[in-house]
């Protein structure tokens, strides 16, 4: 079940990787009744009224949340209180869960973040083999012209 049809809720019940490991979809659920009806990825959108006997009808038990952060929680609670005991949270919140409630976040952001970090680190280690493959400065002999400031010859200069 997923509940939020969002651009996102959309975009995960057109996913086509659910089918082919196992996963039905087995509902569509948003409060907006502008959407009730609608077909996405062919499954009619159900308005949330009906969230619970949808559940206990299709034996669901696993929901997936794409809606708004301030509407996530009462999302996750209703869930819970129907009996679902795994959610897959893609709301920009931490959810509260009892125990026995396992819950996975999604955060496409910090996905971001953490692909932006190996970029960085790639870039510097590049940066680092090219500077390792650039040869070291040729060394040459001081003459007295090469003196430092205290008037030592330094041993080598250079180029």
């Amino acid at each position: 079940m997923i509940v939020g049809i969002g651009n996102l809720g959309a975009a995960l019940a057109n996913y086509g990787g659910f089918a082919s490991r196992g996963f039905r979809v087995a509902a569509l659920i948003d409060a907006d009744p502008e959407m009730t009806g609608r077909q996405v990825a062919g499954i009619p959108v159900q308005h949330s009224d009906e969230l619970e006997k949808i559940i206990s009808d299709n034996g669901v038990s696993i929901g997936v949340i794409t809606t708004p952060p301030g509407v996530a929680q009462q999302v996750c609670e209703r869930l819970v209180a129907a009996g679902i005991t795994s959610i897959l949270n893609f709301a920009p919140t931490v959810l509260s869960v009892p125990d026995g409630v396992d819950v996975r976040k999604v955060d496409l952001s910090i996905e971001l973040q953490i692909l932006a970090f190996h970029e960085q680190r790639k870039a510097g280690e590049e940066a680092a083999a090219q500077e390792s493959a650039v040869p070291a400065p040729a060394a040459r002999r001081a003459d007295s012209t090469d003196q430092g400031p205290d008037g030592d010859v330094p041993a080598v200069m250079p180029a």
